[in-house]
């Protein structure tokens, strides 16, 4: 599909909105509301963000990619259906006889709903890059003194529908994930706030870190987030992406305690429980935010930000 047929109105912003420009340049619309394909052009800036990140990867580090799929299992026992069920995407799959199966696709057919006779496999769809990673690290025994560093990324899902862009349903997620002492943990994420934000200077961004907090699901949820933003759990570097008024977080800065180490049994080698903290980075977002502060035409780019995306 040529890309000057999509109507902006119909993606992203609305009309009059300053995404209005970029939308038909960088996205063309595949039937369904925050899923998109998305042009050379915009993966010309996605390839020069993955090259910034890996350039401020820590020594250490040791990077994994993770397919748009995990464990269903794994993710239920990480608590997510407690904290966000509303967000989850399940993998289904028609099983059972071959003609079972036959059947179910004959109604559709005639009319009738096929779908009825899914059944839920054991696999979901990844809502972030970072859950596959504590159960893999637990599997190979007691956290060194120094600690653990990842590298984590995939293609992630949340179902919230929208025909706003910085609310994709399917978008790119990048993780830089640590595992260690309570003290060495605060310290991962606390430097690399700083350098999140010395990141979002230099690509030309104007942002502000602010603390935030998860959108927990319920009544219960509205107090875990209290609780989060009161302990300083978590912080957003925010960039305006459509108004000033409408500030959109890009990369989020995490600290978990030792939520996931005790559900994993993650521990020292004293025995002692461990904890975990991540810095992930919204490559959608990030680079929708590039377009709009510094326009269609990478040439015109100012040069420090050409420099650090490679272009």
């Amino acid at each position: 599909m040529d890309t000057a047929a999509v109507d902006p109105t119909n993606v992203g912003a609305g009309a009059g909105e300053p995404l209005d420009e970029i939308v038909a340049a960088l996205f063309c619309p595949m039937g369904a509301d925050g899923v998109y394909a998305r042009t050379s052009l915009f993966e010309r800036i996605v390839d020069g963000l993955s090259l910034l990140i890996s350039s401020h990867r820590e020594p250490g580090t040791e990077a994994l990619r993770f397919p748009p799929v995990m464990s269903r299992s794994q993710l239920e026992t990480s608590g997510y259906l407690q904290s966000f069920p509303n967000l989850l995407g399940c993998v289904c799959t028609l099983h059972g006889t071959e003609a079972e199966i036959r059947a179910a696709a004959d109604r559709f057919e005639i009319g009738g709903e096929w779908t009825t006779a899914l059944v839920p496999a054991d696999l979901v769809l990844s809502p972030a890059a970072c859950y596959p990673i504590y159960p893999l690290a637990a599997r190979r025994g007691l956290v060194p003194q120094s600690g653990l560093r990842f590298d984590v990324a995939c293609d992630c899902f949340r179902r919230e529908p929208s025909k706003q862009l910085a609310r994709l349903q399917s978008f790119r997620m990048r993780e830089y994930v640590g595992i260690g002492a309570p003290n060495e943990v605060v310290d991962f994420r606390d430097r690399w706030i700083d350098r999140g934000r010395q990141m979002a200077e230099q690509l030309g961004l104007t942002c502000r870190i602010a603390p935030a907090s998860d959108p927990f699901f319920g009544r219960t949820g509205q107090m875990m987030a209290v609780s989060q933003l009161q302990r300083s759990l978590k912080f957003e570097l925010i960039v305006a992406l459509r108004q000033p008024e409408e500030p959109v977080a890009c990369m989020s800065f995490n600290s978990h305690l030792d939520h996931f180490a005790s559900i994993w049994g993650l521990r020292g080698e004293a025995g002692d429980v461990v904890h975990t903290a991540c810095v992930a980075f919204g490559i959608d977002r990030l680079a929708i935010a590039l377009f709009r502060t510094h326009g269609l035409d990478l040439q015109k780019w100012p040069a420090a930000v050409r420099k650090a995306l490679s272009l």
